[in-house]
């Protein structure tokens, strides 16, 4: 897996004054476009997008010093279709325009080039199991909501606050199968998973039951799952459990991850500094 991730990281470089398909960088890197692009995002802690964005800048950006094009010519040759876009984006990553940057040979910003290198952590042990699950439904309240990768996110909290204790009892008393009680459910995300970009949040329980007319309903296809478990302060636990299950579980199993929702089952102390987590990841096997 990491030979692959290198050699991936090597065509970006490659090709950074040319167009990069990601779904080429997951055929370099032997796994498919939907779980290249999650692994690396873990990884890196920054979407693929940013960081070729953020790459072709750097370059770009000693292009502009060097002065041996002009910055039109500079623009186009790394993706931008005016001169404006490329100025905006420049000084987004480095603080100064390139007009500026050329004519006062300003300090710029350098993002470095990635590489995977493995270290040998594994001191602690990650309880998963693996279970196949037929076709079912998740039925609760929807909501579309920005992504939050660090603590809590506002918008979900205000809309669970929303929900009132007759809904949530009357949603719980509808879940007859695992994951048993009321689960946060994410759906629909970006590909990208950049910070801000939205998915559909769901509140809600697993169940055959009908759906209440008050209630909305997804239906999950049949497939596998990695069903993880921890405990610890919250919502960073939760947050550091979807982090080593891509950094960690996933490079050392033969498993990828495969489109679908992820489904958030929590437990709160009763001051709610603690959670006891269960998250059901979508996986298949890799390919032989």
């Amino acid at each position: 897996m990491l030979e692959g991730l290198n050699a991936a990281m090597d065509h970006v470089e490659q090709r950074l004054d040319r167009p990069i398909e990601a779904a080429e960088l997951a055929r370099i890197a032997m796994t498919s476009e939907y779980h290249f692009r999650r692994l690396f995002s873990a990884l890196a802690g920054m979407p693929l997008s940013e960081y070729i964005r953020r790459r072709r800048l750097t370059v770009a950006g000693a292009e502009v010093l060097a002065g041996d094009r002009t910055l039109l010519e500079i623009a186009v040759r790394y993706g931008y279709t005016s001169g404006e876009a490329f100025a905006r984006a420049f000084r987004a990553l480095h603080g100064v325009g390139p007009g500026e940057a050329r004519r006062s040979g300003a300090a710029l910003r350098s993002q470095q080039r990635l590489s995977f290198r493995l270290t040998v952590e594994g001191n602690s042990s990650m309880r998963y199991r693996i279970v196949e699950k037929d076709e079912f439904r998740v039925v609760g309240r929807k909501a579309r909501v920005p992504l939050v990768h660090e603590g809590m996110n506002p918008a979900i909290a205000d809309f669970i606050r929303g929900i009132d204790r007759e809904t949530l009892r009357r949603m719980e008393s509808l879940a007859d199968q695992e994951p048993q009680g009321i689960l946060g459910v994410s759906d629909g995300l970006d590909p990208s998973r950049a910070e801000g970009t939205e998915l559909d949040y769901w509140h809600g329980v697993v169940t055959g039951a009908p759906t209440p007319e008050d209630m909305d309903a997804l239906t999950v296809p049949a497939g596998t799952w990695a069903v993880f478990e921890n405990s610890g302060p919250f919502p960073q636990a939760l947050q550091y459990l979807w982090r080593d299950v891509f950094t960690q579980w996933f490079p050392s199993n033969p498993y990828r991850s495969r489109p679908g929702p992820e489904l958030l089952r929590t437990r709160l102390t009763p001051d709610a500094a603690q959670a006891d987590a269960e998250l059901w990841i979508p996986v298949e096997r890799n390919p032989a």
